[in-house]
């Protein structure tokens, strides 16, 4: 089987290139091809020798992902992709086109076995993780699809899975985003999800990459949290919130905490006060999203406008920095696992 370019890093494509007879300058060249012109094609690499593109034509494979489907939300700034992997299974990403910069939403996992009763993902369990290769090419796809001269700005690692439970891939694909020659994305500008894999995220914390933690929290209590995130049980918010407070003091970088808000589940007063009670004093935002309804999970359902509005209020008159996630893709199958569920449901598949 030909070898997959994308999720080469500088190093592994001199040593590719040397083994196909080449001098170790053409990966550099090579390398731009694949990461920050993006191109799909090898005779589109038109500073290589046609002998040398015929060599990889024979020996390289340059895409690893193809579009099954795409969904575009009205108005279209806001696309969905199902792409189809190697092996024939399939991952979901988000381009988000915003007046400051694109912004992409990638996948880790093919499923998620972390079983969070409200999401979408979990139908199935894990089926496997994705290399750094799989995670990069979903940038590189979506890239092409943007104006010339724009480019993808910020990715957040909080598709479906869980990143901690692919922890050396996702670091991978993280400093080949960053790599100045390629995709050139800053660190800054690059945020990883978890449920709350305290090791991970202890390990993450070492690493010494300013990137954004965001903690997928949805609970101010064990009881709440451990019903919605059977994670809980394992690393309960004590942990979680420690392991947290650490990354932040140790990367300087204010930690984002994610709170799906569900009816009458978890955006009562009294949740909203508790969550100040845990926050307030560490370098926190939290990231209020209303819940977005999934067919599988009738039982959560949306609350109001008001209701998110008087969450966020009560956050912060209790000092907790607050913000409401912007609605995009509220017309397509937004939520991670549900355009990728429906895709399976529609072909029979279980």
């Amino acid at each position: 089987m030909n070898r997959p370019l994308v999720g080469m890093t500088l190093a592994e494509m001199e040593a590719f290139v040397q083994e196909l007879g080449e001098p170790k300058f053409r990966a550099k060249q090579l390398f731009g091809w694949v990461y920050e012109k993006c191109v799909k094609t090898f005779s589109e690499m038109t500073n290589l020798p046609a002998a040398f593109r015929a060599k990889l034509e024979g020996a390289a494979l340059l895409q690893l992902l193809e579009e099954e489907t795409r969904q575009e939300a009205a108005p279209t700034e806001t696309a969905k992709y199902l792409f189809r992997l190697q092996d024939g299974q399939k991952v979901e990403s988000v381009l988000m086109q915003h007046d400051y910069g694109n912004a992409v939403c990638v996948t880790t996992q093919v499923g998620c076995r972390m079983g969070c009763t409200f999401c979408a993902s979990t139908f199935g369990g894990l089926v496997r993780n994705l290399s750094a290769g799989e995670i990069v090419d979903q940038i590189i796809m979506m890239q092409r699809d943007l104006p010339a001269g724009e480019r993808v700005g910020s990715v957040v690692l909080m598709g479906s899975g869980e990143p901690m439970e692919n922890y050396d891939e996702c670091l991978k694909a993280i400093r080949l985003m960053h790599e100045p020659d390629g995709l050139n994305i800053g660190y800054r500008h690059i945020t990883i999800s978890t449920s709350g894999l305290v090791p991970g995220m202890r390990r993450l914390a070492d690493e010494g990459l300013p990137i954004t933690l965001a903690v997928s929290l949805h609970a101010p209590n064990d009881e709440l949290r451990s019903r919605l995130m059977p994670v809980n049980k394992l690393h309960p918010l004590r942990e979680v919130l420690a392991a947290a407070i650490d990354y932040g003091e140790k990367t300087g970088r204010r930690v984002t905490y994610e709170y799906l808000l569900i009816e009458e589940v978890n955006d009562k007063r009294e949740h909203a006060l508790e969550l100040a009670g845990l926050l307030k004093g560490s370098l926190a935002h939290v990231n209020l999203i209303p819940m977005n309804p999934v067919a599988e999970r009738p039982q959560y359902q949306r609350p109001s406008r008001g209701r998110v509005v008087q969450f966020r209020d009560l956050l912060e008159a209790n000092g907790v920095t607050a913000t409401i996630r912007r609605e995009m893709g509220g017309d397509i199958d937004a939520a991670c696992g549900q355009l990728r569920n429906r895709v399976a449901r529609q072909r029979g598949v279980k």
